[in-house]
């Protein structure tokens, strides 16, 4: 089958070169350029890139309207696939495709419909996740399944990880979706139970509330790696908070730390050589692994403890100094 080939970010990589090399990739549909770096110089997006190294004809447009559906029509395709392209498809670019439209997402639908899909799993704790491949539809990813692979979660992924995962799980059965379909074989199946939803993150959604229990924000830490990072202030400058992990019924040490009365969350109680800079949450302990304070380069706990004067008892939160033992 002739197929155009909708995406833009890295976690689409995978699936465009596994279809190139089974079945005829006419074009690739992806985001235009943006500017990035201290230079502002325009940036393709990686499936441009990959798409260029692979001798596929690249298609990038503002909005799809008669300019870009004249374009994708000259190239005679058969059937369009999806994967974090991002925009919305209308009914008539959707004509353009005899066979329909497919799109691969990286939930087990209907959990997790929307923009932010594996995040979401993570902050949800989930027990495990998948990649569905499902017909497009006017209501968001609404569409019958073709195929769905679970994803079991050990609980220690990160966004960056666990893209990885679904990104190679997806190129593997979009590629078999696609052989069905050719075959004539494939059995697509409406979705079952109730939706949930998730949507577009800002970079301010980083920001930690320390009142949480400790699993929650290691979720959190986790989630929002690497983008939009996880982080709170020091005494007023932003500290980024790269690793973690989470201890529950735990206290510091034996039911006191270095102040009076119980320490409030957010609160530093010590560092803790073998686990961590180990900080309060409103549930547990939480052993922060990995920092980087503003315009500073990330180090391991132990090196940034080194460096950081009279910790045990600074108290972490909003941009605004706290004195300690006070929490905002």
């Amino acid at each position: 089958m002739r197929v155009l080939f909708a995406g833009s970010p890295e976690i689409a990589l995978p699936a465009l070169r596994r279809i190139s090399a089974t079945q005829i990739v006419a074009g690739v549909l992806t985001n235009p350029e943006s500017v990035s770096g201290r230079g502002l110089a325009p940036t393709a997006t990686p499936v441009a890139r990959c798409a260029t190294e692979l001798g596929i004809p690249v298609l990038s447009f503002e909005r799809l309207g008669p300019e870009s559906r004249a374009a994708v029509a000259a190239l005679q395709p058969d059937i369009l696939v999806s994967f974090a392209y991002g925009r919305i498809f209308g009914p008539k670019f959707l004509a353009l495709f005899p066979r329909g439209g497919l799109n691969v997402h990286p939930s087990l639908l209907p959990r997790h419909r929307g923009a932010s899909p594996i995040l979401q799993a993570i902050l949800s704790r989930d027990g495990e996740t998948g990649v569905s491949v499902q017909a497009l539809a006017p209501e968001l990813d609404s569409g019958d399944l073709y195929g769905v692979v679970r994803l079991p979660l050990e609980g220690r992924e990160t966004t960056e990880s666990l893209s990885a995962t679904a990104a190679l799980a997806g190129a593997e059965l979009l590629d078999r979706v696609l052989a069905e379909i050719e075959a004539g074989k494939a059995r697509p199946q409406a979705q079952v139970g109730e939706p949930s939803f998730c949507g577009h993150l800002t970079k301010e959604d980083g920001l930690l509330d320390w009142s949480l229990p400790a699993l929650d924000i290691d979720a959190r830490i986790r989630a929002f790696w690497p983008w939009p990072v996880a982080y709170s202030y020091l005494r007023g400058t932003r500290l980024n908070v790269l690793e973690a992990r989470a201890y529950t019924g735990e206290v510091w040490p034996e039911g006191s730390w270095p102040g009076e009365g119980r320490a409030a969350p957010g609160t530093v109680l010590g560092l803790d050589k073998a686990r961590g800079l180990m900080v309060q949450t409103g549930d547990g302990l939480i052993a922060l692994g990995r920092l980087q304070l503003q315009a500073k380069k990330a180090l391991p706990y132990r090196e940034f403890a080194n460096g950081v004067r009279d910790l045990a008892g600074a108290v972490l939160g909003t941009a605004v100094h706290e004195e300690p033992g006070k929490s905002q």
